[in-house]
């Protein structure tokens, strides 16, 4: 805590722990009347301490990390310690007023917040595990690694937990392969049975840690079965969450905004009454460019250093994904290429656009449709 001559007047760690916070808290409003709260960390990590502020009616705003680095070097030393990291918050909101207030999430956002977090660790997790199964079968049985896309094929999986190695494929045969993985409810048991006995057929030497790999592959193999299993649970926890919001229908209605790009946009962008109109909303997920210009150099535009990465996550993600489809997403896509824009600038232009629309729905309180409401006159 500094005065507002930028004195230290309370400095102490303590745990994050409910009755420490609180003795703290009773600690520093007693040294002033007034208390500008700020913190670096406005995720999990904070949530019991924003949560106590705001219970006494304390608010806090959210100094960034960047910021918070960059203003270190402002002061003298190098050492890096939490009280000199606290002192340097302090002082930079003491001296700015622009910094953004952070408000409590209520009980829906915290639930999705969470579950979302929770739905991006665990598509880390099978991405991650993914690699290293295509690793082991490249380095043991390139074949079969070539043969399918484990990443979207339920079947080959279920069939490396129980056959790894091209020997054993053979060995089993069309026929009872094909049962066994029919008894396991695999889909098109038939066309994956053949498509693994012509992959085994390609290689018939025995390489050094086929054994060992063949029981790391098959590891692999039902972590990840197990992982698709809890990823539904949680897809299903997200949508039945995310249709309570008051407005999830009409995020919703954009094309490819399902429900678990919904529910991340519904954290990111936190109180949308906040945004006073579209150009705010693309400028807090860094879709507006920013100038910088330098003495004769003028029209740099750039992306912005300041913005939630979340939130543009959610607009360049769902824009990629509309743009497979036919549709003016494609068309206004095309359109920017013809016009010499490379695929990332086009896929930016059209995420701005997308967050332009999204923003006059809630707005207007009205699904998407694909033709615009005619206008009547009065």
């Amino acid at each position: 805590m500094v005065d507002e001559t930028g004195a230290t007047l309370w400095s102490k760690q303590i745990d994050n722990d409910e009755s420490a916070i609180l003795t703290a808290l009773g600690e520093i409003l007693e040294l002033a009347d007034e208390v500008h709260w700020a913190v670096d960390i406005a995720g999990t990590s904070s949530a019991l301490l924003l949560a106590l502020l705001a219970a006494h009616g304390q608010q806090a705003v959210h100094v960034p990390g960047r910021t918070v680095n960059r203003m270190a070097g402002a002061y003298r030393g190098e050492a890096k310690t939490n009280a000199r990291d606290a002192y340097v918050i302090a002082e930079t909101a003491r001296h700015r007023n622009d910094f953004s207030a952070i408000d409590v999430p209520a009980q829906l956002a915290a639930d999705l917040a969470l579950l979302t977090a929770h739905h991006t660790d665990l598509v880390a997790d099978r991405v991650r595990m993914l690699n290293r199964l295509r690793d082991v079968l490249t380095g043991v049985f390139p074949a079969p690694e070539r043969a399918f896309d484990y990443s979207a094929h339920k079947g080959a999986l279920v069939l490396l937990t129980g056959y790894q190695t091209p020997a054993a494929i053979r060995r089993r045969g069309r026929a009872r392969l094909t049962a066994w993985l029919a008894g396991r409810g695999v889909r098109g048991a038939d066309p994956v049975a053949s498509t693994a006995l012509e992959a085994a057929s390609a290689l018939h030497t025995a390489l050094p840690g086929e054994d060992v790999a063949a029981q790391i592959v098959a590891d692999l193999a039902e972590q990840i079965l197990a992982l698709d299993d809890r990823l539904k649970h949680v897809d299903r926890q997200i949508l039945e969450t995310f249709r309570t919001h008051p407005q999830a229908e009409i995020i919703e209605s954009l094309p490819v905004m399902g429900p678990i790009l919904g529910a991340e946009f519904v954290v990111a962008a936190g109180d949308l009454s906040a945004y006073l109109d579209a150009g705010h909303l693309a400028s807090a997920a860094g879709l507006v460019p920013v100038p910088r210009d330098s003495g004769r150099r003028t029209g740099d535009l750039h992306r912005p250093k300041r913005y939630s990465r979340r939130l543009r996550r959610v607009f360049y993600r769902s824009a990629q994904t509309s743009i497979v489809r036919e549709g003016s997403n494609r068309d206004f896509s095309l359109k920017k290429r013809g016009e010499g824009r490379e695929h990332v600038q086009a896929v930016i232009a059209l995420a701005r656009r997308r967050a332009s629309v999204l923003w006059a729905l809630l707005r207007d309180i009205r699904v998407f449709t694909s033709t615009p409401p005619v206008a009547h006159a009065i």
